[in-house]
């Protein structure tokens, strides 16, 4: 950020509209961090170095005393602690985690284990999801200037740049299309059938969640995986995938059922 602009703490996602509906498949996702840890007293660079390692992969970890969930321990996934810079007492990692994972547990951890004990000096939020500092990344300001120049001279060139598409929040989840015949069931809550897939994801397995996206890329919802791409490959008939989560309203594409005849 350039001179005299107020400081950013990181990335928060901030869904409107229809599309509060997914963004918890945001929240719950991978994130990134550059943090601030603070040692109690000095270690060589190469035991920092050592003990970091010792924290990447499946960690059991326990919520601090002040946090929003239950305080049991948890397994937790870190994929990556790098050590940008270190002064013996001040070390800058970047460190990137599943989510639900505290960094200031992380940094008490560390501290524990070297035997000198840490703390967390500082925090920012890099990425979540797909969501990252170097794009997309707006400061309430700028929504504020965008919204009244759309009020005031009905004008949404800004809002547009301030304002991502809702297909964007999905980009980390992998992908099923549909034919444009089943997209309004499906938003009535039928399940995703095997004929009404055009194309999908390779390495869907049961359990997971996907994107279900029309044939213009617009998203209709969230589901879960009852087959694994390969079964879908192979079978002619069957449920594919269950709805989570309907986006799209309905009435956007025609209706290929036949309505029952009331009776006389």
């Amino acid at each position: 950020m350039g001179r005299g602009y107020p400081k950013v703490t990181g990335v928060l996602p901030v869904a409107l509209q229809r599309m509060t509906r997914v963004v918890g498949s945001v929240m719950h996702s991978s994130k990134e961090y550059v943090c601030v840890m603070q040692l109690h007293r000095p270690v060589s660079e190469e035991r920092l170095r050592e003990v970091l390692s010792e924290f990447t992969g499946r960690i059991y970890q326990r919520p601090p005393v002040r946090s929003s969930v239950k305080r049991s321990l948890r397994v937790k996934v870190v994929h990556e602690i790098e050590l940008l810079e270190y002064t013996g007492r001040y070390a800058l990692l970047r460190i990137a985690s599943e989510a639900g994972t505290y960094m200031r547990k992380l940094c008490w951890d560390v501290g524990l284990v070297l035997g000198v004990g840490a703390h967390m000096r500082e925090l920012r939020r890099t990425r979540t999801g797909p969501f990252t500092e170097d794009r997309g990344l707006v400061r309430l300001q700028d929504v504020a200037e965008a919204l009244y120049r759309f009020r005031e001279e009905g004008k949404d060139d800004l809002l547009r740049k301030v304002v991502l598409p809702g297909e964007f929040s999905i980009c980390h989840l992998p992908k099923v299309v549909v034919r444009d015949t089943a997209v309004e069931s499906l938003i009535h809550g039928a399940p995703l059938a095997v004929p009404g897939i055009v194309m999908l994801h390779e390495g869907i397995k049961p359990g997971d969640t996907v994107a279900v996206l029309t044939l213009k890329g617009e998203l209709v919802a969230l589901a879960t995986a009852e087959m694994s791409s390969e079964q879908v490959i192979s079978e002619r008939r069957g449920i594919a995938f269950r709805l989570r989560r309907v986006v799209m309203e309905p009435g956007l594409y025609p209706r290929t059922w036949k309505r029952r005849e009331q009776k006389a």
